[in-house]
């Protein structure tokens, strides 16, 4: 990946390679920078296979921190900015990185939890100009791990190579003809795999990057107007900004900007009615992308007109990245989706490799075209917003308050209106309010695995095996009853942006 951004140097030294908060940077200027943190990140012990934390706001220093870790064959490992010193370290000591590159503010926060000296990189610290020592990188060397919820509690690292993401990069960039007059919004957080598409799709092919801050990500007046400003021709994100855009940012009372060529959206099912609108206002190439981040993208579908006029969302589509994708049910009969293929993982960090076909969860039924149509998850996972949330993840959290001896989460609500919704039962005797109960989650998972709203109950309903019903739960969230509760506590509004 890292010897097409340096080809693109060579080719496009002048050309704006990304922008960010923190100002722009020229292809030259990302090479150099790059080089010069590579070299001091081989100073610091880092060789080939370490891996590199990082744990910073989106910026350009951050990109070039992740070209520096390549450069030097490291494997880089972002966490979303939101994430909590509790869960860095956590992420810290499973993945045990050479160094941890930060603000440092962030390292003061990160060192109390980590259990080993950590040697930190000051991602703001000007580097004299260096050149890192020469370093082959295998196809199948790891190139970035990318944390996601774990039923236990603990995330797990997905292990991409340097062929998984190619594969997928590749693809996209023949899909959609990227080229260097092109100009990439980057919607999704580092630690998400929707940003590969936009970071290295620019940054393979001489285009431009322009990241979009934590702070806009569900900001719907200033992304309507990032898209115009900054001329975006090409735009991905989960389709809950799009429709935030749509119904709070004023993007439809303009004519769509005329640079816009392609719409992208992946990580949640977007309605049919909200995707009508958003076809009606541009004439840009909708395309429908799916695939869990162990897969990255392994279907996809570019909407057509005859898609609008169903009542159910859009297929998810055919095969993409040279995966081949397929399900054991019978035609029109749901069952499981499989992958394999070159975007593949290789496995998750600290367990055994991957062998064979990918098992995704989630449940597909074929199309007589050969494409397929999602109809759901087959476990406790949950997509808000596009993350990928496993619920016991948010109860584990939710299990270590004093106060708290029971807990179950569900996902009220849909598409926009989506929030995770937790069930409490406390402590006989315990006394405990909204605020602490989610400064608490606060303090060990990123913003978006928060609960939007916390319901002490007096008992969790059951099912004839013993299990919760969670059935119950997302029924009682939906009519607003109570589940035997108590009282209901409503928090602020879901912080979960991000």
């Amino acid at each position: 990946m890292h010897e097409a951004v340096r080809a693109a140097a060579r080719r496009y030294p002048d050309r704006p390679a990304v922008t960010g908060p923190d100002g722009s940077l020229t292809y030259a200027e990302l090479d150099r920078r790059a080089d010069a943190m590579a070299a001091h990140l081989a100073a610091a012990g880092v060789r080939p296979g370490d891996r590199v934390l990082i744990w910073a706001a989106k910026s350009c220093a951050v990109v070039t921190a992740m070209q520096a870790a390549l450069r030097v064959g490291a494997v880089y490992v972002p966490l979303d900015s939101t994430s909590p010193a509790r869960r860095a370290a956590k992420v810290a000591r499973d993945c045990t990185p050479r160094v941890v590159c930060t603000t440092p503010e962030r390292a003061r926060e990160i060192r109390p939890w980590l259990e080993a000296p950590t040697v930190f990189v000051d991602l703001g610290e000007p580097l004299p100009a260096a050149v890192p020592p020469p370093v082959e990188t295998g196809r199948d060397d790891l190139a970035f791990i990318l944390y996601t919820s774990g039923s236990t509690g603990d995330p797990k690292g997905v292990c991409l190579s340097h062929a998984n993401a190619f594969a997928f990069v590749r693809w996209a960039i023949e899909t959609l003809a990227i080229g260097p007059g092109d100009r990439l919004a980057n919607h999704a957080p580092f630690s998400f795999d929707l940003s590969v598409l936009d970071l290295y799709g620019a940054l393979c092919t001489g285009a431009v990057v322009h990241l979009v801050g934590a702070e806009l990500a569900y900001a719907p007046v200033q992304l309507a107007d990032f898209l115009r400003q900054r001329e975006i021709t090409v735009w991905y994100s989960v389709p809950s900004a799009l429709m935030l855009m749509l119904r709070e940012g004023g993007l439809l009372d303009r004519p769509a900007p005329p640079s816009l060529r392609a719409v992208l959206f992946a990580g949640e099912v977007f309605p049919i009615g909200a995707l009508r609108e958003l076809a009606g206002w541009t004439r840009a190439r909708l395309l429908n992308l799916y695939g869990p981040t162990e897969t990255n993208v392994c279907t996809a579908h570019e909407v057509r007109a005859e898609d609008l006029l169903r009542d159910r969302p859009v297929p998810i589509g055919t095969a993409a990245s040279g995966d081949t994708v397929w399900t054991v049910a019978p035609p029109g009969e749901p069952g499981e989706l499989y992958v394999s293929g070159p975007s593949v993982m290789r496995g998750y960090w600290g367990r055994e490799p991957h062998q064979g076909p990918y098992a995704t969860g989630d449940l597909v039924t074929a199309r007589d075209d050969g494409s397929f149509e999602y109809v759901g998850r087959r476990d406790a996972m949950a997509k808000v917003r596009g993350h990928r949330v496993e619920l016991g993840d948010v109860e584990a959290a939710l299990h270590t308050h004093p106060a708290v001896a029971e807990a179950a989460v569900v996902v009220g609500g849909q598409a926009l209106e989506a929030r995770l919704e937790a069930f409490v039962v406390l402590r006989p005797g315990a006394r405990t309010g909204v605020l602490a109960i989610k400064r608490h989650c606060a303090e060990r998972l990123p913003t978006y695995m928060i609960p939007g709203e916390v319901h002490p109950v007096s008992a969790l309903p059951r099912t004839g095996n013993g299990k919760i019903d969670r059935t119950a739960l997302v029924r009682a969230s939906r009519e607003g009853s109570a589940v035997g509760e108590e009282h209901s506590m409503r928090g602020a509004q879901h912080a979960g942006g991000r």
